[in-house]
């Protein structure tokens, strides 16, 4: 279907919105296409990303779906919409508000130190009038439990300022200055604003279900939520440099999939968006990924955001491991371990990409590629903190000890391949990382005998890897079993496995750029060379195509590097976002929005730049 006639908007072109205890994603007609309520993983109220049946919440101009400017509030993750319309002139403003704290969270537990500010648990919306008289439509219409249960709503008081939506066992209060009717199971509302008017609206699921009492408190609490990102962007290293924005963006993204409460960072917001037009690549992201870790610190550490490094490796030292004492590949962001899978087959999904899927049927797979991003991410924070706080040293020898177990072992490799285990070299490669990493970790804790014993186990290896792993014109391979390329060889120059001078490493990169590359874009791997258990094609991945810009820069092609990210920076989103994947056929995003990994590789991609360009102009 394209999307010239698709009912959904393109993925790229919704806005993005956080209070760091969930998200919602706004369509361009001012629908909130996406909110799951309380949390990340919670199911959705407002689903009509995945059906267009299952719940949206629109404010704005009546009968006026094409606004004619959307930007966030710079330095922040609220959003603003202008709209112009034959009658005048309108200024919409959307957050998921923060403010501070004011007591203990009820309704999402935290495990970590309460911070100053926190979430209100409500989305507020404000309308000015900027010119002429026109008039304003509010149309909610939830459908709970993913679009399974659409709402009972109850009038508030005797004012009809508000009402309660109820369905699957959750209730939220819609509150407003506008006066309010319901039609089944919809809540409308219409006013005419003039010159200088405001109006608002709110859906609140805090404590007591508080909301705004009036149109005041609604723009001081997106007031005191401009503050609140702008306050913690401050905190923020962001170089003065024309790379500046683009990584400004990259870590309010990477904050919003900040889950507050535990430390924990979902992959992305959304479930099930395809990364094959149509196709059955679809998959749940409201998870915490173990192998992200790694990308997670790096990106926080560069961009000087040492709490949040803290937050999130305290979150990993409390996970529970498996019987063998390795970690899964991914967990729930409250910690739990079992993401069992469902479908939800009364969803016709994202312009018919089915099946819609719930949970995440990778999370028991054995990928051994898990104790290297663990050991690294231990690493990357001892050095930085430069202590190593006793509650982490058993998880160091625990991961050790998984990586010299399995390291021999066959897995399912960095990408989750859903056909036959294989030899991958980017999972043999990561069990390097976990013992050079971990021998390191020994040397600060002065254990000569642990650290040799280590390094001997990661020298051994790396001469498996160089001796199976790199084909005969000195690439190096998938898996053992293979001459297909694949894009996760790549992290041997950003892991430092082998050095940018090293010409099985240049010729690696070289042989990634030329061919395994649509318009310059980088593939994961080629689908008919790749037994991964499913059909159809997918998109290039936009992580592929940072790590060959890390990768460029590490072996010292500085031009080509640089060329590759202005190309990534002018595919992000009108918003300065990025999905998973970039169909290039039609240059347009596929797979879950925003997605975290995308992000955390524009930064250290920008990182490597910013540091060669400040470099260059100290040899001046």
């Amino acid at each position: 279907m394209s999307s010239t006639t698709s009912p959904f908007p393109p993925i790229a072109d919704y806005a993005f919105l956080s209070n760091c205890h969930t998200g919602a994603l706004v369509a361009p007609d001012g629908s909130v296409d996406w909110l799951c309520l309380p949390a990340f993983d919670s199911p959705s109220a407002f689903g009509d990303l995945l059906d267009r049946g299952a719940g949206s919440f629109r404010f704005g101009p009546y009968g006026i779906n094409v606004p004619t400017a959307r930007t966030y509030v710079p330095g922040t993750n609220v959003m603003t919409t202008t709209w112009h319309t034959p009658r005048g002139w309108l200024l919409v403003h959307d957050a998921l508000t923060m403010g501070p704290r004011r007591g203990p969270d009820t309704i999402t537990p935290h495990t970590r130190p309460p911070a100053d500010d926190d979430a209100d648990h409500m989305l507020v919306r404000t309308v000015e009038c900027l010119e002429g008289a026109l008039e304003i439509e509010l149309v909610c219409e939830p459908a709970f439990d993913y679009g399974r249960t659409p709402a009972t709503w109850t009038i508030v008081g005797d004012d009809d300022h508000a009402a309660d939506a109820t369905g699957a066992g959750q209730t939220f209060r819609l509150s407003t200055d506008m006066l309010i009717g319901i039609e089944g199971g919809t809540a409308r509302a219409r006013h005419v604003l003039s010159k200088g008017d405001k109006a608002f609206c709110a859906v609140s699921w805090a404590e007591g279900l508080a909301s705004p009492a009036d149109a005041a408190d609604a723009q001081a609490r997106i007031d005191a939520t401009i503050q609140f990102w702008r306050s913690w962007l401050a905190r923020a290293r962001i170089p003065d440099h024309p790379l500046r924005h683009p990584l400004e963006r990259s870590a309010l993204t990477i904050k919003g999939l900040t889950y507050m409460p535990t430390g924990a960072t979902v992959a992305a917001l959304t479930t099930s968006l395809p990364e094959a037009p149509g196709g059955e690549r679809n998959w749940d992201y409201r998870y915490t990924w173990i192998r992200d870790t790694t990308f997670t610190l790096q990106a926080l550490h560069y961009l000087n955001l040492d709490w949040e490094a803290d937050e999130f490796m305290q979150f990993v030292a409390d996970l529970e491991p498996n019987a063998d004492g390795g970690l899964q590949i991914m967990y729930g962001i409250d910690g739990r371990r079992d993401l069992t899978e469902s479908t939800r087959d009364d969803l016709g999904g994202y312009e018919g990409a089915r099946p819609v899927r719930v949970g995440n049927g990778a999370f028991d797979q054995r990928q051994n590629d898990v104790f290297g991003a663990v050991l690294d991410s231990l690493l990357l924070h001892t050095t930085r903190s430069k202590h190593l706080p006793r509650r982490l040293w058993p998880l160091v020898q625990s991961q050790a000890a998984g990586a010299t177990a399995a390291w021999r072992e066959p897995d399912q490799g960095i990408w989750e391949a859903r056909g036959k285990p294989q030899h991958y070299v980017s999972s043999k490669l990561m069990g390097w990382v976990a013992l050079d990493r971990a021998a390191k970790l020994a040397s600060i804790r002065d254990d000569d005998e642990l650290a040799g014993r280590w390094r001997t186990t990661a020298d051994e290896i790396r001469a498996d890897i160089l001796e199976h792993g790199v084909s005969d014109r000195g690439v190096l391979r998938q898996h053992y079993d293979t001459d297909a390329l694949d894009a996760s060889t790549l992290l041997a120059a950003l892991f430092g496995f082998l050095p940018g001078t090293d010409e099985r490493m240049r010729n690696t990169v070289d042989a990634i750029d030329s061919e395994l590359t649509e318009n310059g874009f980088v593939l994961r791997y080629r689908t008919d060379e790749t037994d991964d258990g499913l059909s159809g094609k997918e998109g290039t991945f936009l992580i592929c195509s940072y790590w060959l810009v890390s990768a460029l820069a590490v072996v010292g092609e500085m031009d080509r590097a640089t060329s590759l990210m202005e190309r990534l920076l002018r595919i992000s989103s009108p918003l300065g976002l990025y999905a998973e994947e970039f169909e290039v056929d039609r240059a347009r995003h596929l797979g879950n929005f925003p997605q975290a990994f995308s992000h955390l590789a524009l930064i250290e991609a920008a990182g490597r730049i910013i540091l060669s360009d400040f470099r260059a102009e100290l040899s001046l």
